[in-house]
């Protein structure tokens, strides 16, 4: 098949998906073509199958804000009549369905009939979408689809919830390519950080408010108390000056680390022994599978799509929203005990192998085959 995929180019989990989709099924011998304004940060090596459409948007006096969605749909167009693809998938409702949905009418008045499958992960229906001035063109979008998948039945609810849907929605979760995270241990790595065999707790985010980096750090700052602990914060954005000056003055700034943004995470994530995600919502929580895959448990919010990845009391623990003294109280009781500890650890990587890309490939694969036979 001749895929195009459609995607925010950057670290977001929805940008990572798309891209590691793409790869994997260029590898099964697929080809696909990428279509975004700049190369998907994952992208970062010569691969046979995959090609990359660069959609450049020019500056024009008459436009206060550029019109990237009118030059998306041009591109759409462009690429579908000239490489012949049979399929486009999009992900992120925002503004790349209704994009496809334009193009897909453009070429269907020259006779070009093309398919498009909207992917919803997250912020553009529980964020976003509730912005009443978009709520009316990612309800179209959706409705008009010629197939819908959400990352969790969790954000499929919530679709449902929020926008008036009479379009079926498919759940096919995120995942991991397993394989890639079983890296030997690397305790010179480790000891960088932790120099005396502290613990090492880490977080991993876009350190937006929705995150609530905040709890991380006073969940830190109990446990440090108690149990020898390094912090690591990996990631960047707009909260990160703030909570950069919290941690001076909670007086952890020496215990802590901020090592912004990093392509990959496998190294990092490779010598953690918890990972904390107290999120107000996460629709799917790609961070956590991915500190899961790498074998360490997770202590996250009972929120979204979380509980459909971390099994409470086994790959991790789950808390209400806020509940720092919760969280405290699960990473002692995970950490305190290293008989206690490396059995999460093997139910983490157990219940990420749920989720790798060999279990989930196929069901794309799939649902691109019959909505390519439906549309004709």
């Amino acid at each position: 098949m001749k895929i195009g995929i459609v995607l925010y180019p950057t670290f977001g989990g929805s940008g990572v998906v798309a891209t590691e989709l793409g790869k994997a099924l260029a590898e099964k011998g697929h080809e696909i073509h990428f279509i975004t304004y700049s190369k998907p940060v994952r992208l970062n090596e010569l691969r046979g199958n995959i090609y990359f459409h660069q959609v450049s948007v020019s500056e024009y006096p008459l436009f206060e804000h550029t019109p990237y969605e009118q030059v998306l749909t041009s591109k759409l167009v462009d690429v579908v009549k000239f490489e012949g693809l049979d399929l486009l998938h999009v992900h992120y409702a925002i503004p790349h369905a209704s994009a496809a949905y334009m193009a897909q009418q453009i070429l269907k008045s020259q006779g070009i009939n093309i398919p498009f499958i909207t992917t919803l992960h997250g912020t553009d229906i529980t964020l976003v979408g509730k912005d009443p001035s978009f709520e009316p063109v990612i309800t179209f979008a959706i409705n008009n689809s010629n197939a819908v998948t959400a990352v969790s039945e969790s954000l499929k609810n919530d679709t449902y919830k929020h926008f008036t849907i009479n379009n079926g929605i498919e759940v096919i979760p995120n995942f991991i390519c397993l394989k890639e995270y079983n890296l030997p241990n690397n305790e010179k790595y480790k000891k960088r950080y932790a120099p005396n065999g502290e613990f090492i707790i880490t977080h991993i985010s876009n350190f937006r408010k929705v995150k609530r980096v905040d709890d991380v750090i006073a969940v830190f700052n109990q446990l440090r108390e108690k149990i020898p602990c390094k912090l690591l914060l990996v990631g960047d954005g707009p909260e990160r000056p703030r909570l950069e000056r919290l941690c001076r003055d909670k007086y952890c700034m020496d215990n802590t680390l901020f090592l912004g943004q990093m392509e990959s995470t496998k190294e990092v994530l490779n010598i953690s022994d918890l990972f904390l995600l107290p999120s107000e919502t996460e629709s799917f929580g790609l961070a956590a599978l991915e500190a899961m895959a790498s074998g360490v448990p997770v202590i996250a919010s009972n929120t979204g799509g979380l509980p459909e990845v971390v099994t409470h009391g086994e790959s991790g623990c789950l808390t209400n929203v806020g509940d720092i003294d919760g969280m405290v109280k699960h990473a002692l009781f995970i950490l305190e005990s290293e008989e206690r500890l490396n059995q999460f650890k093997k139910a983490a990587r157990k219940k990420a192998k749920e989720f790798d890309i060999n279990q989930i490939l196929p069901l794309y694969e799939n649902l691109y085959r019959k909505t390519i036979e439906l549309s004709k």
